[in-house]
């Protein structure tokens, strides 16, 4: 048989209903007509990918830059759930839970899961705090990290859930070691179709042996039909055929363990050089997650002798940071200056905008 967009699984169902293409088409309309904000907005997505079109159109994040639409092939969003299908041994009439908004490529993307493998999809409003069926037992499921925080009581329903959206904090990978669901991080963006690799984050057979430290698994895994290397820069460029036509060169540093594994250090564009010594950003801010209770980022600000000096950037009003925060941090990764802004500048799926938050500060 063959898989392609034109196809709706027999077993494929929306919140305990089954739905051939018509009836599918129905739903849609119905959800645009009359449903909620994030119900039309499934509704749309549903009415481009049944309309005679090889492609749907939909928008980058703009984390690095402007969000721009690109079209992205209906075929590639197939073989996307295919291989995600295959990493996670999901079968026709397994349950998942839908609690992403569907404007996004995630959220998409588990509509296309539910109809190309048979999943039973249950849909509920895209909250930080989802409620679902606590009686219900899932089989698949993505959030973002804020979402399984507020749903840790309950996540045991969930046999695997996929985390995306942001980074997931050390407190928040602490959590989830004592939850029996599977989790893991993804590496993703909108041009590989969400997820191309993913990383364990708990559940790892060495603590169930018994073991008395709590194993770290730092490499991401690609899923099927995937190759990587990296450029000059050392970012990771990726190369899979049946979800991009050319090769995806991003701007993430990585180091690449083996043909199917990679860690992920930093962002080029955020990557900063003071006296020479390259600092990575997201690193520091990994060491600094539990000792600060309001949002901040690590970023630079020009400096004559070191061409670069590391700031730390936190996001209320001003207050006294104590020193010992930065007890875990080596000499040269310790902030020279701190500076607070009201509101950190994000982009409409909520990343921050570093390069335009650092723009409302008066350094003099």
């Amino acid at each position: 048989m063959e898989i392609n967009y034109n196809f709706i699984h027999e077993h494929f169902k929306i919140n305990g209903l089954h739905y051939s293409y018509i009836d599918l088409l129905q739903f849609a309309y119905y959800f645009v007509k009359n449903g909620e904000t994030y119900q039309q907005e499934i509704g749309i997505f549903l009415l481009d990918w049944l309309n005679a079109n090889d492609f749907v159109e939909v928008k980058t994040s703009g984390s690095t830059g402007i969000p721009k639409p690109i079209r992205i092939k209906k075929d590639a969003m197939v073989h996307s759930a295919l291989a995600t299908g295959e990493f996670f041994n999901l079968k026709a009439g397994d349950t998942a839970l839908h609690c992403l908004p569907s404007q996004f490529i995630a959220g998409k993307m588990m509509l296309v899961r539910a109809i190309i493998l048979g999943l039973e999809l249950d849909i509920i409003k895209p909250t930080t705090k989802p409620v679902f069926d606590y009686t219900k037992h899932y089989h698949f499921c993505a959030m973002i990290p804020l979402q399984l925080e507020n749903a840790l009581r309950n996540s045991d329903k969930i046999k695997t859930i996929i985390i995306g959206g942001a980074a997931v904090s050390i407190a928040l990978k602490e959590k989830i070691q004592r939850v029996d669901s599977h989790v893991y991080e993804t590496y993703g963006m909108t041009e590989t179709v969400t997820h191309i690799a993913l990383k364990k984050l708990n559940n790892f057979t060495s603590l169930r042996e018994g073991a008395t430290n709590q194993p770290v698994e730092c490499y991401f895994k690609i899923l099927p039909n995937i190759s990587i290397s990296r450029d000059t820069r050392g970012c990771l460029v990726i190369n899979a055929p049946k979800l991009s036509e050319e090769k995806i060169i991003t701007n993430d540093i990585v180091n690449i363990h083996s043909k199917t594994e990679f860690e992920w250090l930093g962002r080029f564009d955020n990557v900063i050089n003071s006296g020479g010594l390259k600092l990575f950003p997201e690193q520091i801010e990994a060491k600094l997650q539990n000792n600060l209770s309001q949002r901040f980022f690590v970023s630079s600000i020009p400096h004559e002798t070191f061409g670069e000096q590391l700031v730390l950037v936190l996001e209320g009003n001003e207050t006294l940071i104590d020193p010992s925060i930065f007890s875990e941090l080596k000499k040269h990764e310790k902030p020279k200056h701190i500076f607070s802004v009201k509101q950190f500048v994000e982009t409409t799926s909520g990343k921050i905008q570093r390069t335009k938050t650092l723009e409302l500060i008066d350094f003099k």
